[in-house]
């Protein structure tokens, strides 16, 4: 029976590296896969999946729009597919996550999810929590901190390197704007950042 797999992470843990890896163990033993990535994330190019490695990958790009169960319909009317790798997987939608445990159910083939768990602020992307309770298999993959801990958070930062407190919950970047940390050093940065934030406030009137 297929599966659907959920594998996440804090940033810098090599998702997309190990998504790629799996694409490649697939098709070394002649088996077809189909690569989607967020639409939003264009920082490998527009459909592309990109390694902090040098890897990539061409890719089907996703975003509210898309209907998953019926693009991948009409792929499988063209060729055989036998497995579904899906990138940034935090910014799926609900639905989206709905029609991925379609394409397992009904199509009979597995589909492998990467992406972070939390945002900027600790709270749950909703394609992450539509997968953490949907998927079949759970897999985290560790990052660590710079304490030497394993870093499950994602802090957001700005030009200089603070802590950014509050904002949109998306907004791309690499390690320019995101560290990975565990739990204690982040809220110790986000407090800091929220303490800063303040000051700076208070400052300008």
């Amino acid at each position: 029976m297929a599966k659907l797999y959920f594998y996440y992470a804090a940033m810098n843990a090599g998702k997309s590296t190990t998504l790629l890896q799996a694409d490649f163990n697939y098709r070394e033993r002649g088996m077809e896969t189909m690569l989607w990535t967020a639409k939003l994330d264009e920082r490998s190019g527009a459909g592309v999946i990109g390694s902090r490695i040098a890897l990539s990958a061409p890719a089907h790009t996703f975003d509210e729009s898309v209907d998953l169960f019926m693009s991948i319909g009409e792929e499988l009317r063209r060729r055989d597919v036998d497995c579904i790798l899906v990138d940034e997987a935090q910014f799926l939608t609900q639905r989206h996550v709905l029609e991925l445990c379609e394409v397992s159910d009904a199509l009979g083939i597995p589909v492998l999810c990467y992406g972070l768990r939390t945002d900027f602020q600790g709270k749950l992307f909703p394609g992450s929590a539509a997968l953490l309770a949907l998927a079949d298999s759970l897999v985290e993959l560790k990052a660590v901190c710079e304490c030497g801990r394993k870093a499950t958070m994602n802090l957001r930062v700005d030009k200089e390197g603070h802590a950014v407190a509050a904002g949109a919950q998306t907004e791309i970047g690499g390690n320019d704007r995101y560290i990975a940390l565990c739990r204690k050093h982040f809220f110790e940065r986000l407090r800091e950042g929220e303490a800063r934030q303040l000051s700076l406030g208070l400052a300008r009137r």
